[in-house]
């Protein structure tokens, strides 16, 4: 099954046993002496025993005076021996090792404030990098690649994309030099392309170098073209450059959503400038963009477009991918959906330790969160059939314990579901139902129409109760509220409820904008209004850029700095900024967020027959779907260590 996926691919000394490529995604799971460590060989491991061929490590610093903390280096010689045992345990598992050498630039300065940032000319209070200093970091690259070959990578890759130094140099829309390293295409590549050679020159014969590049520089006056990008290839080419790794991302745009693209863009965004890049060039080249399905990795591959995939966040989201492909088993795929809450939003928020992931609470805990078969098998009653209700029921199977999982409606999957009903986000929809589908496969008991109460518990008498039943949307204390032209987002994206007409959605947030999105959609004239000074506050940076294009392209109205008073037949009264405001309307839709439901009758009935008592998920805190499913999948494991 999908043999070109899995033929085996060579270049120079290495030979791949398939063309998948596990990219350089950040994960912070170096802590800040940037070594190397047990969680990151876990990571690495686990994924190459799931069957990945070639697995790039994550940016490597090559320059130390901006070197971010909690980001791997390789720019010392001290460094050697944390990258050999990575490399070690990669080989012994099968696998083929790469290593992405990297020079921040201006975008070091927003992972670390002590970092020395370096960037072709004056921006602002930042001065532009000196001759010497550019000196100094080309033959950093150069060193940087001879340890990779002592710690015994098979292949490095050199970052010329997403901003970093060598691409922020490329760029005319960036590079505002006057000297022989700015102006001109040809002065502009004369930066990156010393840092290959230098690269290049410090590289075994037999050892690949490979570049990442974007394919053009998105939204950005002045910026990389796609002609000059093949351009440029071709010149690498001659420096030593064997493979590009063609991305697309630009933290200075709005094309920063192209980086770690969201659910909102279509899967293979990217392959077709791929493409085009490798037919002008003549170079094999990987493909990136949202490839989550072997189906679409196979036919990219076979139409000849690219000469690998990278497939990142899916084999985050099941580190199995590449086997289950493989071998046919695509049913038991735990799909990633692009929703960015523990990869993206985890690594860019600087409160977040290290990346997560919805569809794999393990990740990053591979090795404490082993499934292993329990000794005390015990009944579990689930009350929910969400998310967390789902993930608790899978796991407590998989363990080997007998969990009992009650859904009061007539079907799993509860707000992510509902979710899925947004635009463009049928993906998680679908993961939803997945998961429901895996309980059964597994074996979970699973009672539809069964709303667990203090009745229910007492007649099954469990081990331990898990309340899983969510939240349910906040309904403002205000005049009007109960109003027969009132709806919450639940109803309306459930299909219980259409309004039609001019629509004030109330709240905007990402469930309010959604819902405003799903009913402009749907051809009603939509005015959002948001209490705070911004609308989708609550989204990850990628998602937000892509839901405010959709709002302005939709013709929605969204209004902030508005806290309603009052809702009439055919109004909607408030203030903003001291100063009554009202806005028209048919209909008036409530997404103002959700509160948990009540479940003190669930905790005193377990009580009553010594069951053991949690609450997950939004039944403890209406939150992100994340957290939902990390929560059940902790408490899970932990039942064997609870008294």
């Amino acid at each position: 099954m999908y043999d070109t996926l899995f033929s085996p691919f060579r270049v120079r000394g290495m030979e791949l046993k398939n063309r998948i490529v596990l990219p350089a995604m950040g994960t912070k799971f170096a802590g800040d002496d940037k070594m190397v460590n047990d969680q990151l060989i876990d990571y690495h491991v686990a994924r190459v025993k799931g069957g990945t061929g070639l697995s790039i490590v994550e940016v490597s610093s090559v320059h130390t005076p901006s070197a971010p903390k909690r980001f791997l280096s390789i720019s010392e010689d001290c460094y050697i021996p944390g990258m050999k045992r990575l490399t070690d345990a990669i080989h012994a598992a099968g696998g083929k090792a790469g290593i992405q050498l990297w020079q921040g630039g201006l975008a070091a300065a927003g992972m670390d404030k002590t970092v020395q940032v370096l960037i072709p000319s004056d921006m602002g209070p930042i001065p532009g990098i000196t001759r010497e200093q550019m000196a100094q970091v080309v033959e950093c690259f150069g060193k940087a690649a001879a340890r990779a070959a002592k710690a015994g990578f098979d292949c490095v890759e050199f970052h010329c994309a997403h901003n970093y130094l060598p691409h922020s140099f490329l760029s005319g829309g960036i590079n505002h030099r006057t000297d022989e390293y700015g102006g001109s295409f040809e002065n502009r590549a004369r930066f990156p392309l010393e840092c290959i050679r230098a690269i290049r020159a410090n590289l075994p014969e037999e050892m690949p170098l490979l570049m990442r590049i974007d394919a053009h520089d998105d939204y950005l006056p002045g910026g990389l073209t796609l002609e000059e990008v093949v351009e440029f290839c071709r010149l690498a080419a001659q420096a030593g450059v064997d493979v590009l790794d063609v991305s697309r991302g630009n933290i200075l745009t709005a094309g920063l959503k192209f980086e770690v693209p969201p659910i909102d863009l279509p899967r293979g965004f990217n392959i077709d400038n791929a493409a085009r890049i490798r037919r002008e060039t003549g170079l094999p080249t990987i493909g990136v963009g949202r490839i989550n399905e072997p189906e679409m990795a196979e036919k990219i591959l076979e139409e000849g477009k690219v000469d690998l995939v990278v497939i990142g966040r899916a084999q985050l989201a099941d580190p199995e991918f590449c086997n289950k492909c493989r071998e046919g088993r695509l049913e038991d795929i735990d799909y990633c959906v692009g929703c960015n809450q523990g990869c993206y939003d985890g690594f860019a928020d600087p409160s977040v330790p290290h990346i997560t992931c919805l569809r794999n609470p393990a990740l990053g805990r591979e090795r404490e969160c082993a499934l292993h078969p329990t000794a005390h098998p015990r009944t579990v009653l689930i009350a929910g059939g969400g998310v967390a209700g789902m993930e608790a029921a899978i796991t407590l199977k998989q363990l080997g314990h007998h969990p009992i999982l009650c859904e009061a409606t007539g079907e799993l999957g509860g707000q992510f579901l509902l979710a899925g009903k947004a635009p463009r986000k049928q993906e998680m929809e679908t993961a939803a139902r997945a998961m429901g589908e895996k309980a059964r496969r597994l074996g979970v008991e699973i009672r539809l129409n069964t709303p667990v109460t203090p009745e229910l518990i007492e007649e099954i008498k469990p081990d331990a109760v898990f309340n899983c039943i969510g939240a349910e949307p906040l309904v403002p204390d205000i005049p009007g509220s109960d109003l027969p032209c009132v709806a919450d987002s639940h109803d309306v994206l459930g299909g219980r409820v259409r309004p039609a007409g001019n629509v004030v959605v109330v709240g905007g947030g990402l469930v309010g904008m959604e819902t405003a999105e799903y009913l402009a959609q749907r051809g009603c004239k939509v005015t959002d209004l948001e209490m705070g000074p911004e609308y989708c506050a609550d989204m990850g940076i990628p998602r937000k850029i892509c839901v405010t294009e959709s709002i302005h392209a939709s013709g929605i109205n969204p209004v902030t700095k508005v806290r309603i008073t009052a809702i009439e037949p055919g109004r909607v009264l408030g203030e903003s900024e001291g100063k009554p405001v009202e806005f028209a309307c048919d209909w008036a839709v409530i997404a103002i967020g959700a509160r948990s439901r009540d479940g003190q009758e669930l905790e005193k009935a377990s009580a009553r027959v010594g069951a053991q008592y949690r609450v997950l998920g939004d039944a403890s805190k209406a939150r992100r779907a994340l957290n939902a499913t990390r929560e059940a999948f902790d408490a899970a494991l932990a039942l064997d260590k609870e008294d």
